[in-house]
């Protein structure tokens, strides 16, 4: 791609004998939604134009004025009087014409020794870099909000659950932990991500290198890349970067769409467990009483559509030969948008956290339903000497004979229990009860409420760090 734009505003257009058509200007233009990159480009060119003028490319003048042009430019975009033109395609095309406009040939010059196969990489590695940046920022606030609720409810019991059904009993605060958990690898993975992304394409130009004395490591230092790009081929041709980013941001919906399905359930007057704040929900244009955990639920339906664009990200990806084809144009909608809604719930999902009202005495009556204990009588029967299997099977008559009563473990007699095994004595009531069960658990991963604490002195100690 040529350094100079015609008359006829095209970089190309002295090659074709005929005017693109309209329909073809508009099919092909990407400048309505790639203008976000528009703050990159100039970071990149910037860059790019202190790096030839200090190879000597580019004179000490021509560099000035390049300044200055992209200054103005840049002001113009955050006035929004910057007047963005589908005849010049895209973002890049556009700012070079301003470019040229307000600084005549030096605005020229400026693209001297690369290609838009290498800035526009560079520009996608600069914004994804970005969006790690305040995506692992937002997931610090997320994880700090969770953790405020779970020492608020340390020792708050609730059931916790496998298949759906009463399994033994926890805290909500660990049940809000296991959250914590997940950001947190969450916030590990884009960070790790992020060194991927942070290697500069810029000098690989169209597909070849240049044949410009260029100093690649200098630009990449003054952008804050750890390093070049190795292969210019593979560095204006791939996108698994941005691929690679939209991985990492489904498996964080993925989360988040799980927190969303709890909050749902919780907040049903069926479990009534939790109530949101209302300005998170939103009533019925029919029934009067109605609230509705919109909020929650329309996250959980966001995350399919971060899904949709990892697949159509590896869809794009998987047919093109070496080097660039225009169909990587399609590459920055799915992205843009995966940042966008990522962004978005994460900072409402920390919002929201603030605005959930915990009900325990409901938490308490479903731990009460379900013998959540019924695993630590067997426990108590292993440490009286019974082989677990033999514990199992016993537990399991009590708790039918529990069926048939309508009552809880708790609520038999030591005679009704021994009947069950002769190892139970009078200390067997202290195991059964829901705050014994918790408190048994007193190791690092457990439920015990001085495990909690301690749990959430740790992820302080991280956030802080």
């Amino acid at each position: 791609m040529t350094a100079q734009l015609s008359k006829k505003s095209e970089a190309w257009s002295a090659r074709f004998s005929e005017p693109v058509s309209d329909l073809v200007k508009r099919y092909t233009a990407s400048v309505f939604f790639d203008k976000r990159l528009a703050l990159f480009d100039i970071q990149g060119s910037l860059a790019h134009a202190e790096m030839l003028h200090a190879q000597g490319i580019l004179s000490a003048a021509d560099y000035a004025e390049i300044e200055r042009g992209m200054a103005q430019i840049a002001q113009e975009i955050g006035a929004g009087q910057f007047e963005w033109l589908l005849d010049l395609e895209d973002v890049h095309l556009n700012i070079e014409k301003r470019l040229t406009e307000l600084v005549g040939d030096a605005g020229k010059r400026l693209h001297t020794g690369r290609s838009r196969n290498d800035q526009v990489a560079t520009d996608i590695r600069l914004y994804v870099r970005a969006a790690i940046d305040d995506i692992g920022a937002l997931l610090g606030t997320l994880r700090a909000a969770l953790t405020d609720l779970a020492e608020q409810h340390a020792d708050t019991i609730m059931p916790g659950f496998t298949h759906m059904q009463v399994a033994q009993p926890i805290t909500f605060g660990h049940h809000m932990l296991a959250y914590v958990e997940m950001f947190g690898r969450d916030a590990e993975r884009m960070a790790d991500c992020r060194k991927r992304v942070n290697r500069l394409p810029l000098g690989a130009a169209a597909l070849a290198g240049t044949t410009f004395p260029i100093d690649r490591a200098r630009v990449a230092k003054t952008l804050g890349f750890d390093d070049v790009c190795h292969n210019s081929l593979d560095a204006v041709s791939d996108r698994d970067f941005a691929i690679e980013f939209c991985a990492a941001g489904a498996l964080l919906m993925m989360h988040v769409s799980r927190m969303a399905e709890e909050l749902v359930i919780w907040m049903s007057p069926r479990v009534g467990f939790i109530d949101i704040a209302d300005r998170f929900c939103t009533g019925s244009s029919i029934m009067p009483q109605k609230k509705n955990p919109d909020v929650p639920e329309l996250a959980r339906g966001k995350t399919g559509r971060v899904y949709g664009h990892l697949i159509g990200l590896l869809t794009l990806m998987k047919g093109q030969p070496l080097a660039y084809n225009k169909d990587n144009q399609e590459d920055k909608e799915p992205l843009f948008d995966t940042v966008d809604t990522v962004v978005d719930t994460l900072r409402i999902f920390a919002d929201m956290a603030g605005g959930i009202s915990v009900k325990p005495e409901a938490m308490r009556a479903a731990a009460l339903q379900g013998y959540a204990t019924a695993t630590d009588l067997a426990d108590y029967l292993v440490k009286k000497g019974l082989p677990f299997r033999d514990a199992h099977e016993a537990v399991a008559r009590a708790v039918r004979a529990c069926v048939d009563a309508g009552c809880d473990l708790a609520d038999l007699s030591l005679q009704q229990l021994r009947a069950f095994s002769d190892l139970i004595g009078e200390d067997v009531f202290a195991v059964l009860t829901l705050e014994g069960s918790v408190a048994a658990r007193d190791h690092v991963g457990g439920t015990a409420p001085r495990q909690v604490r301690a749990a959430i002195a740790r992820v302080r100690a991280q956030l802080a760090g």
